[in-house]
């Protein structure tokens, strides 16, 4: 699903318009994208966690040529499923 048909999911439902539903949808990922930015993690109860893990350096080889190279340390987002969202894919949930 792209973006575009989300927004137009979410106006369908909430009963607003796509412009509306975008503005939320550009909020909400701004607002989870700066909790992340300055270390804090964002929990949405049943359907997850989104948090910001840390990537060890290692030496990685490039494939063409088996020339070693050093991959720094990174930090990188994380998301963990909630229960809910779980079921819900496994085909358990109603």
């Amino acid at each position: 699903m792209s973006r575009e048909e989300l927004i137009a999911k979410a106006a369908s439902e909430a009963g607003v318009s796509k412009k509306a539903a975008g503005e939320v949808l550009s909020a909400l990922l701004g607002g989870i994208t700066a909790a992340l930015k300055s270390g804090d993690k964002v929990s949405l109860v049943g359907f997850g966690t989104f948090a910001v893990g840390q990537r060890k350096a290692r030496v990685g080889k490039l494939p063409g040529t088996k020339k070693e190279i050093k991959i720094p340390a990174a930090k990188v987002p994380k998301f963990k499923a909630g229960k809910n969202l779980k079921e819900a894919v496994a085909g358990k949930k109603k």
